[in-house]
């Protein structure tokens, strides 16, 4: 059934979307030029469009607005700001991360994605924590159990990136620039996202000092100094259950906590099924905005 339809569209308004001044008669001309026969008809402001069959991507109006634009040419279209004001500019913690992201693929890692649900194994039990102290973010019909709670770390993530790429040579290099979700009574929805940026190393050895220089070069991209001067950075021994014992050190920058670095502990390894040793370090990266 080849049918033929009209359609009737006011020259004022395709003359407002374009942004353009033409004539009733003018657009008439441009539209016929498109396969869209069209006189003008009513007060003169009208215009009547035969829509042929063969034009089966004109459904609406807006299509037939369109179609006078590609004819009159959108070099054509004279530029000018918009009455409304909306000039845009990329939200600075995005920036922040895309600039890191090439900065730490420069450092030879290779940037992961994974999912922003895990199950309460992964973050709790495997890291050697119980699930309530880590203030996660429950789902309340799961429907796998891989999809459980929203993650509070991005290690898991890696580790289980590793786990599925065993076959790769060594070593693993692995880096994640994402948001974690943490509950907070503060928050009008109960719950925050902090944005995190986690590393992992994995080799025959652990390779505590590639992820200590790695957190060095991250300091120096950021222009934070070390030392405990004002704005600067240290590390101080710590103790973590998903670190080996003396291998782990919380890391402090302007005067607060930003995360932990350190060799993970052979229980945390031997549960993400892998079998060499791997350092990993965490930060947020919200403080440096």
């Amino acid at each position: 059934e080849l049918a033929y339809r009209k359609e009737i569209v006011r020259a004022d308004l395709i003359n407002k979307k374009v942004g353009i001044r033409e004539t009733p008669e003018n657009i008439a001309k441009l539209l016929t030029r498109m396969y869209l026969k069209s006189e003008v008809i009513g007060d003169g402001n009208q215009i009547e469009i035969e829509i042929p069959p063969t034009r089966a991507d004109v459904i609406h109006a807006c299509d037939i607005v369109e179609d006078a634009a590609i004819a009159y040419g959108y070099n054509n279209i004279q530029m000018m700001l918009p009455k409304t004001y909306t000039i845009a500019n990329q939200f600075p913690l995005n920036k922040l991360t895309e600039l890191l992201r090439h900065d730490m693929a420069a450092a030879g890692f290779t940037e992961a994605l994974t999912f922003a649900l895990c199950s309460q194994e992964d973050i709790a039990d495997k890291l050697g924590l119980d699930i309530s102290a880590t203030k996660a973010v429950h789902i309340s019909n799961p429907k796998t159990a891989e999809f459980q709670v929203a993650r509070t770390t991005l290690l898991p993530g890696l580790l289980k990136t590793i786990a599925a790429n065993r076959k790769m040579p060594l070593p693993l290099k692995l880096f994640e620039i994402s948001d974690i979700v943490v509950k907070d009574s503060s928050r009008d929805v109960g719950a925050r996202n902090y944005r995190h940026l986690c590393a992992v190393y994995y080799n025959k050895n652990p390779g505590f000092e590639i992820i200590h220089g790695l957190l060095d070069r991250i300091m120096q991209l950021l222009n934070v100094p070390p030392g405990e001067k004002k704005g600067g950075y240290v590390i101080k021994a710590s103790e973590g259950p998903a670190f080996f014992p003396g291998r782990c050190a919380e890391i402090f920058a302007r005067g607060q906590s930003i995360g932990k670095l350190g060799v993970l502990h052979p229980d945390v390894i031997t549960k993400f099924e892998l079998t060499m040793p791997c350092s990993s370090l965490e930060i947020n990266i919200e403080p440096f905005l």
